[in-house]
């Protein structure tokens, strides 16, 4: 019976069995349900080809595409003591790090990066929402402080993309003094000159919001982006009353001034590399010859685009030659004309005289 065991059925059973499709080939888009192909979705940026949704993306892509041709210098953060509280609830807290770590191959929430954005080179400080909700404890604050003082050091503008839900509750109040460690980190930031920028992403939240991510030079966000400190259900049930349609979403922030700026991620790699420049007044490139200046020049009410173009510079015998006569101007009516001694009349360049005032006819 073993051949038929051993050789007869695992035939039988290959005819049979339906070939294993991975899952992770199509993604379903949070917003309008439509399922997206994993490389179309990885080629949009993790932006939804139907609706246009932004949904989260890993720090390590992020970084990526953040930085010019996906080139840079990673920081590493300082170690931290993985369990100051021995936090337990339904798991130990080193259970849920040992789970995390496993499932984002980092040691904390956040990633610190450096490199040129535009030509321009920064330092960037990327939360992972996939690391216990990119909660800020004693590794993500050590991070961020690691970020603020190489920036100060190097003289580079800070970006950091925040993506929280506040403070850790298993490090407790350990975790709500970062908000004043952080808060002082990247003050050190601004009294050195340099540009902070705080990009939101979704969400932001807690005590990350009520600490650093909203002292910003510049505060730029995704469109769609949930940001706030306490939930809609919380504020609801404590005022009684229904709040607007898209409440705590980038774009209501932006209208009621708490945001500079909602662009999309495709746009936001040029948005930022254009405001770094800005804010750090680099020198303008000119422009070369035969390409457009990007000052535009107004005209007749209309604006239009300028063009250097380059002069015609003679050269070999053409440079030795004599210059032409000038072209003759039309006389006006009225202008007399000179005779010089070869006795050929000549149109003359002064301007015409002004007309003699009419005779009196009372006169003579």
């Amino acid at each position: 019976m073993s051949w038929l065991s051993n050789f007869v059925r695992p035939k039988i059973q290959a005819l049979v069995r339906k070939p294993e499709t991975p899952d992770n080939l199509w993604h379903k888009c949070p917003s309008c349900e439509q399922m997206i192909f994993h490389r179309d979705l990885v080629e949009n940026l993790h932006v939804c080809t139907h609706c246009g949704h932004h949904m989260r993306l890993p720090a390590k892509q992020r970084l990526a595409m953040l930085f010019d041709d996906g080139a840079y210098d990673r920081i590493d953060t300082p170690k931290v003591t993985a369990d100051p509280l021995r936090f337990r609830d339904r798991k130990r807290y080193t259970d849920r790090l040992r789970e995390a770590q496993a499932k984002t191959d980092e040691a904390d929430a956040i990633q610190v990066g450096e490199g040129r954005i535009g030509g321009v080179p920064a330092v960037c400080a990327v939360f992972d929402f996939e690391f216990l909700g990119g909660s800020m404890g004693l590794g993500v604050g050590e991070g961020l402080v690691k970020a603020a003082a190489v920036a100060v050091q190097k003289k580079r503008p800070l970006i950091v993309f925040p993506a929280s839900g506040g403070a850790r509750m298993q490090e407790g109040a350990l975790s709500l003094m970062q908000m004043a460690r952080t808060t002082v980190a990247v003050d050190r930031v601004k009294e050195a000159g340099l540009p902070y920028i705080v990009v939101f992403t979704d969400p932001t939240t807690g005590g990350v919001t009520a600490s650093f991510a909203m002292i910003g030079d510049i505060h730029i966000s995704e469109p769609g982006a949930l940001i706030g400190f306490a939930g809609q259900r919380v504020i609801e049930s404590t005022i009684r009353e229904a709040l607007p349609q898209g409440f705590q979403r980038a774009e209501y922030l932006m209208e009621h001034g708490m945001l500079d700026m909602v662009v999309p991620r495709k746009e936001l790699k040029a948005t930022l590399a254009r405001t770094l420049k800005l804010l750090l007044k680099l020198p303008h490139v000119a422009p070369r010859p035969g390409t457009a200046i990007d000052q535009p020049e107004r005209a007749s009410g209309s604006v239009t685009t300028r063009t250097v173009t380059p002069s015609k510079v003679p050269s070999g015998k053409d440079a030795m030659a004599k210059p032409g006569p000038a072209a003759a101007k039309p006389v006006p009516a009225g202008q007399a004309e000179g005779k010089p001694a070869d006795g050929k009349a000549v149109a003359r360049a002064e301007p015409a005289p002004a007309t003699p005032a009419p005779a009196d006819p009372k006169a003579g």
